[in-house]
């Protein structure tokens, strides 16, 4: 009788039928969420065509997709719409962090001070990513920045100001370092060109509470005069924030 191989036969079979559920959810995970993300960016809310042609994937799917999230109020129906459902606001309102109550009035002084785009950005996989952004009021020129955005860790104000703070990626060219540790000294870095060309930023790390994770305040323009100007305000701003991060209550 032939010896049977190991790995073959019912045993590696429902192996690889497991590894195929695994995937196969895997995946639905990630489009479910993917939908989660564009319901959440589409205020006037999508249709199941939409959604589907935007995965790229059957209607159907979409239909499935947009029925389990409605089940469970992640998503809402209105017509042959889908909006953003009340599931999704008290999941975030809950895991709202004190930081973003904390900060979002001293960004919008700040930029209303300037006149200049501010906004607050965390570190997440080597980049920068901003978690709240607050635009200058009226209808004069500004840097359109848009919450979510991500720009490189190593490069450009807002990543370096983050890892001024701590923030460090798994290898630091030597050059970098050099200029993270002049940073430190001065207290803020700033940048031209590095990742929008035409765009001066400015970024402070914010001095937050040990064991949180790196923090930064980034202002941006197109005007150099401005961002030269906006480092005492700036500085000013992440003080402020780190110093209602302390008191009782905030």
């Amino acid at each position: 009788m032939a010896a049977r191989t190991p790995g073959t036969g019912s045993a590696a079979k429902a192996e690889s039928a497991e590894s195929g559920r695994k995937a196969d959810g895997s995946q639905t995970l990630q489009r479910g969420l993917r939908v989660l993300q564009m319901l959440a960016e589409t205020p006037q809310g999508l249709t199941a065509s939409e959604i589907a042609a935007r995965l790229d994937v059957h209607r159907s799917i979409a239909y499935r997709l947009l029925t389990t999230l409605s089940r469970s109020h992640f998503a809402s129906r209105d017509g042959n719409r889908y909006r953003i459902g009340v599931s999704f606001f008290t999941l975030a309102e809950h895991s709202r962090p004190p930081l973003l109550d904390v900060a979002q009035p001293v960004l919008r002084a700040l930029t209303h001070q300037l006149g200049a785009t501010a906004c607050l950005v965390v570190p997440e996989d080597d980049c920068a990513v901003a978690v709240a952004v607050v635009e200058p009021p009226g209808p004069g020129p500004r840097f359109s920045y848009g919450v979510g955005s991500r720009d490189p860790l190593q490069r450009g104000a807002a990543g370096l100001a983050l890892m001024m703070g701590g923030a460090r990626p798994e290898s630091i060219p030597r050059a970098v370092a050099a200029r993270v540790a002049r940073a430190v000294e001065a207290g803020y870095v700033s940048s031209h060109d590095e990742v929008v060309a035409g765009t001066y930023a400015v970024a402070a790390p914010i001095p937050v509470p040990a064991g949180e994770r790196p923090t930064a305040v980034n202002v941006i323009t197109h005007r150099q005069e401005l961002a030269d100007g906006a480092v005492p305000h700036l500085v000013e701003a992440v003080r402020r924030i780190g110093e209602l991060l302390r008191l009782p209550g905030s």
